[in-house]
């Protein structure tokens, strides 16, 4: 997913900057492994080695950047990865967060990848605490040299610096720290609900200070990717925490976590129809990133609520009128099709090609629906794109104005069309309800906040789409998933194709009761793959 949002601004103490050239450092490894044209007098170099460095290499290599490193020789450690430069600014400095008696143990290697574990003491004003924790390099081979060399990454220093202009920080903490409860009083922690790591952090960065808490003096990570919070990897004298109230449910967030936990770089959202209040979101990513609220991509066929609100919103058909569903379908000479073995159906109701999840149905009207048509629906009725303040940073959707082969792409979610399971979990919300309330995960009332506002849609709309939505739950592409599930159910499935992914992108998006959830898993396969069996659970849970 690519990343947007709207981000904190935090203060600075004692900052070991990690790098300052951002991906770009990748560009330049020529002029990062030392290598020479020619030998001594103009003789020809001599021959480099290639391939996989071996064993010794790898135990020589690493053995000898542990020594550097350890006795603070940062130049000679720094000159045994493949960016000497980047390297050097952050071992040479990791003095100057206060991190001292550096103890670095080896593991046994495991082909290139060593892990080890490190232990030093973080002392700052009289205070000093024991820091441990572990982390691996990757020893390579240097492009021009051929001398086996550490991989440089941040994570080499700590496992948890991500970016290459992240910094180690030890002070005073910018903001007190929090003790944040669900609706119900119950304590929320990252140990128990680990996806809430990152959304933790950035709660306590805006309302740290609001909470009536004081500061403690902590090791800290100051992240500069858009939308992260300071992370705290050690406390050395601790403050007092403020409590802060949030809408979380812990019941439906453990089920969250839960459910994320089976399929990789997945994400969800669930929220409470009649309030906007979420009650859960949970992502199961390597970047510990909160794609659920930040991401940007395709949605798919989930789309197809506003695209069929603004079908019928702008008198093209209704939900029993006609949306034909042929092989194929054709938009300013762009031929879109539908999943394979779909069969067509010339008479289909929009009812019946929305629960079948037909794409050349609603591709069909592409050359009625006007310039800007799909844009005002998304923006007026649902609120995409207006600036939501959930309370920690949000992408809020983004359905451009469209003309022609884009028109048709943006009616299955396809195109220029951007949202996330934030922005999913609330249109479905609003087809339920027929209001739209901006999400939100701390109270308005804590800070005075303004919501974002749209007027919703009509009682005729409404009950059209909760009719199509129920269809596709009971018995169209979601029946199987939401199988089970009692009371008012409603769903839509969706898969996005997504340029260079074997698989295209999983969505699914339903609503049970007061509870619409909405999960997108990259490289999942159809919507009832992986991310269908996600909100399923969320909504049994909710």
């Amino acid at each position: 997913m690519r990343k947007g949002a709207k981000a904190a601004v935090i203060g600075s103490v004692f900052a070991v900057m990690v790098g300052g050239a951002g991906y770009g450092a990748f560009n330049i490894v020529n002029a990062l492994d030392g290598g020479g044209a020619a030998g001594p007098g103009g003789a020809e170099p001599a021959a480099v080695k290639s391939g996989p460095p071996s064993g010794s290499e790898v135990k020589d290599t690493s053995a000898a950047f542990f020594a550097a490193w350890t006795k603070g020789q940062a130049a000679a450690a720094a000159d045994l990865t493949n960016n000497a430069a980047r390297a050097e600014t952050l071992l040479a400095s990791y003095g100057a967060a206060h991190i001292t008696g550096m103890k670095i143990t080896p593991g046994k290697a495991s082909g290139a990848v060593v892990p080890y574990k490190v232990e030093a003491t973080v002392s700052y004003e009289g205070k000093s605490k024991p820091l441990s924790y572990a982390s691996r390099l990757t020893v390579v081979r240097g492009v021009t040299t051929g001398k086996a060399l550490v991989d440089w990454q941040p994570s080499v220093v700590h496992p948890q610096l991500k970016n290459m202009d992240d910094t180690l920080v030890t002070g005073a903490s910018s903001t007190p720290s929090i003790e944040a409860v669900d609706r119900d009083g119950r304590v929320l922690t990252k140990e128990k609900y680990p996806s809430l790591g990152p959304i933790l952090d950035q709660l306590r960065a805006k309302y740290g200070d609001k909470a009536g808490g004081t500061p403690g003096i902590e090791l800290t990570i100051r992240h500069t990717a858009a939308g992260s919070a300071d992370t705290s990897l050690l406390t050395l004298a601790e403050g007092k925490p403020g409590r802060l109230r949030t809408t979380l449910s812990a019941g439906v967030q453990a089920a969250a976590e839960k459910a994320v936990q089976k399929h990789p770089q997945s994400s969800t959202v669930a929220v409470k129809p009649s309030t906007g209040e979420v009650l859960a979101v949970a992502n199961n990513r390597t970047d510990g990133w909160n794609a659920a609220f930040l991401g940007e991509v395709a949605p798919g066929s989930t789309m197809k609520i506003v695209s069929a609100a603004t079908l019928i919103d702008k008198g093209l058909t209704t939900a029993t009128g006609p949306a034909p569903c042929p092989d194929s379908a054709v938009s300013d000479s762009q031929t879109f099709h539908n999943l394979t073995g779909m069969k067509p159906n010339e008479k289909a109701t929009l009812s019946e090609s929305f629960a079948r999840s037909c794409n050349t149905a609603f591709v069909k009207f592409a050359d009625d629906v006007k310039d800007g048509w799909l844009n005002a629906e998304a923006r007026d009725r649902f609120g995409i794109g207006l600036d939501w303040k959930t309370g920690i940073p949000s992408f809020d959707g983004s359905v451009p104005v469209s003309a022609g082969p884009d028109t048709a792409a943006g009616l299955i979610g396809q195109g220029q069309v951007q949202m996330n399971p934030l922005n999913m979990a609330s249109v479905t919300a609003t087809a339920m309800t027929g209001t739209f309330r901006q999400p939100v995960i701390v109270p308005l009332a804590l800070d005075g906040r303004e919501p974002a506002r749209a007027r919703g849609l009509s009682p005729s709309t409404v009950q059209q789409l909760r009719s199509m939505m129920n269809r596709t739950a009971t018995s169209g592409t979601a029946a199987d998933v939401m199988a089970g599930l009692s009371g008012r159910i409603g769903a839509k499935t969706g898969s996005a194709e997504v340029d260079g992914q074997t698989r295209s992108d999983s969505w699914f998006t339903g609503y049970r009761d007061d509870v619409a959830a909405a999960a997108m898993t990259q490289d999942g396969g159809h919507g009832v793959d992986a991310s269908g069996p996600i909100v399923a659970e969320v909504l049994r849970a909710g």
